[in-house]
C-alpha cells in the first residue's frame, strides 16, 4: 500500500467543497504564490508519511458528521502525489464517500499521453473538482505564481470535456488581480466551461505574514493591503458579466 505525505487534517472543513468535510493538506507544490497562506506545504520535507487505512480511520472518527460532505485533498498541490491521491479517491469513492479535489491544476501535462491516464483514473473516482485560477493573463501568471498558466488552463478544459464537475476559486488581489480588463478575460474564459457549477471569488487577505516569519521567509505582497468583501463583490460582477457574455455567444 502506497503512502502519501501529508502536511495536516482538519477535521471539520465546511469552505472545502459542499458539507462537512475530512480535508487532507498534502505536501508538495510547484508554485510560489505571492499570497500563499501554505508556504510550508511547498516542499515534501518535514511531512508525516500516512496510508489510506489510516486516512480512512481518521474518516471513520467522526463520520456522522460528514453525512452531507465528504474529503477533500488540497495542499499543497495535491497531483503532486497522484499516484497516492488516486488510491485515496479510490478507496473513498467504493464507500460511497463524495470525494473533493482542490488544486491549481499547475501539474498537468496535456502532451503526456502516459501521464494523462493517471488523470483518467483519478478523475473516475473524483466528483468535484474545486479548481484555482490564480491570474488570466500568461505574463501576469508567471509574476504571481513562477509559473505558467497554459496547463492550467488546458487542464479546465479537459475536465470540462470529461464531464467533472468544477467550483472555480479566483482571488482578488489589490493592485494584482483586482483589475477589470483581467477579470472581464476570465469570465470569458470560464464561460466556455459546461462543467462550471459554482464561482467563488475571494478576497486577499495577508494572515499569512506569522508564518513567512517563523519560517524566515520574505512576505511577497507586503506592501499590499487585504481585499474587502466589497471589493471581491465587485470583481465577481464583472467576471460575471464576462461570463454571460461568452455563454450566449458560445449559445449562438
Amino acid at each position: 500500500m502506497k503512502t502519501g505525505i501529508i502536511h495536516s487534517i482538519e477535521s471539520c472543513g465546511t469552505v472545502d467543497g459542499p458539507g462537512v468535510r475530512l480535508v487532507v493538506f498534502f505536501k508538495g507544490c510547484p508554485m510560489r504564490c505571492a499570497y500563499c497562506h501554505n508556504p510550508d506545504t511547498w516542499e515534501m520535507s518535514g511531512g508525516t508519511e500516512m496510508t489510506v487505512a489510516e486516512l480512512l480511520e481518521e474518516y471513520n472518527k467522526k463520520k456522522f458528521f460528514y453525512k452531507s460532505g465528504g474529503i477533500t485533498a488540497t495542499g499543497g498541490e495535491p497531483m503532486v502525489q497522484i499516484d497516492f491521491l488516486t488510491e485515496l479517491f479510490t478507496e473513498f469513492h467504493k464507500r460511497g464517500i463524495h470525494t473533493c479535489l482542490d488544486t491549481s491544476g499547475v501539474t498537468f501535462r496535456p502532451g503526456d499521453s502516459e501521464y494523462l491516464k493517471k488523470v483518467d483514473k483519478l478523475l473516475e473516482v473524483t466528483d468535484l473538482v474545486m479548481l484555482d485560477i490564480k491570474h488570466i493573463d500568461p505574463e501576469q501568471h508567471k509574476i504571481l505564481c513562477k509559473q505558467p498558466n497554459d496547463n492550467i488552463l488546458a487542464f479546465a478544459k479537459y475536465l470540462d470535456k470529461k464531464g467533472i464537475s468544477m467550483w472555480i476559486r479566483h482571488v482578488v488581489v489589490p493592485h494584482i488581480t483586482l483589475n477589470k480588463k483581467y477579470l472581464y478575460e476570465l469570465g470569458l474564459f470560464i464561460g466556455q466551461l459546461k462543467m462550471v457549477k459554482a464561482l467563488d471569488i475571494l478576497p486577499y487577505h495577508d494572515m499569512a505574514k506569522p508564518k513567512y516569519k517563523e519560517l524566515g521567509l520574505e512576505y511577497p505582497l507586503e506592501d499590499i493591503p487585504p481585499a474587502t468583501k466589497e471589493m471581491a463583490m465587485a470583481a465577481r460582477r464583472i467576471v460575471l458579466q464576462g461570463f454571460k457574455e461568452s455563454k450566449m455567444k458560445n449559445n449562438q
